[in-house]
């Protein structure tokens, strides 16, 4: 099986950094982007992105609201997605999964998170 590529959006450079750290211990590729908007762009573009994962709360898009474009996407629906926040909100959880997203995860990632993230891609 090829390297799985994750794509991490997060406008905290230390969740960036902390998701990049524990997913390449586990030997993923990791791409990390500020936000939905350079995301959308990165995925427009060739890649082999495998699974994106997102933070929920961000200024300007939410992760709902790039969950939304995903899934709105003929070239991107089929990219699995699972959102990251600090909360467990049970209204936002749910509109999530409602609206696409595989998972719903608790920042920080920890690496006992990775196998279940895997099971998506």
């Amino acid at each position: 099986m090829a390297t799985p590529h994750v794509l991490v959006v997060d406008d905290s450079c230390v969740d960036r950094l902390v998701a990049s750290r524990v997913l390449q211990k586990c030997n993923i590729k990791v791409t990390v982007v500020e936000g939905p908007k350079e995301a959308l762009k990165l995925l427009a573009m060739e890649h082999d992105v495998k699974l994106i994962l997102t933070d929920y709360s961000m200024p300007e898009m939410t992760g709902y609201d790039l969950l939304t474009e995903v899934k709105n996407s003929p070239k991107l629906s089929h990219l699995p997605m699972v959102i990251m926040c600090t909360d467990d909100v049970p209204a936002r959880i749910k509109e999530c999964l409602d609206g696409g997203a595989k998972d719903y995860i608790i920042k920080p990632i920890k690496v006992t998170d990775v196998p279940g993230l895997l099971r998506y891609i």
